[in-house]
């Protein structure tokens, strides 16, 4: 064990770095579970990997609704986001199949995004829902529901929440 001596205010004191590693895991941040419902199943992840795996598996069509409902955004209106026809999606949810990989993507970080963004309007949903359909200046203007058609839009706007957390101006 490498134990070093450092000086602080004219006394000596030992380092010892497996105190800091001993201290850096008591200080881990918690670990977040996120949880799409939808009728008869449940889909939760906490992890990256298991962001990956189920993106590869594919979530159901009905996962759309369930976003549609926790975002306060009409159906027709996230279709539109994922370039799927009225009529696709109603044949596509009464058969069960499930979605291309990357709009089941979309749907688990926007789910992620709504639990961060509940999460920094300290559980005040209606204050949330508020500010994603205002006009935000670090947005470039933009709303934050109008930048849910990508990654980078998504990405964007949680910066803005992180800002926003942090005090800064968002």
């Amino acid at each position: 064990m490498n134990i070093k001596k450092e000086e602080t205010a004219g006394s000596t004191q030992r380092y010892n770095p497996n105190g800091s590693i001993q201290r850096a895991r008591a200080t881990k941040p918690k670990s977040y579970k996120f949880c799409i419902k939808s009728t008869g199943s449940e889909i939760v992840w906490a992890t990256r990997m298991d962001r990956v795996n189920i993106i590869r598996k594919g979530l159901p069509y009905e996962s759309i609704e369930v976003i549609s409902k926790r975002a306060n955004l009409p159906i027709k209106q996230l279709l539109n986001l994922f370039g799927v026809p009225q009529t696709t999606y109603n044949k596509k949810k009464r058969d069960k199949d499930l979605l291309s990989g990357r709009d089941s993507e979309i749907v688990l970080v926007m789910t992620e995004l709504l639990d961060f963004g509940v999460e920094v309007f300290n559980n005040e949903e209606e204050k949330f829902q508020r500010w994603l359909k205002k006009p935000n200046i670090s947005l470039g203007g933009a709303t934050p529901e109008s930048l849910f058609d990508s990654l980078t839009g998504i990405q964007e706007v949680r910066n803005s929440l992180n800002r926003l957390e942090y005090g800064n101006l968002a």
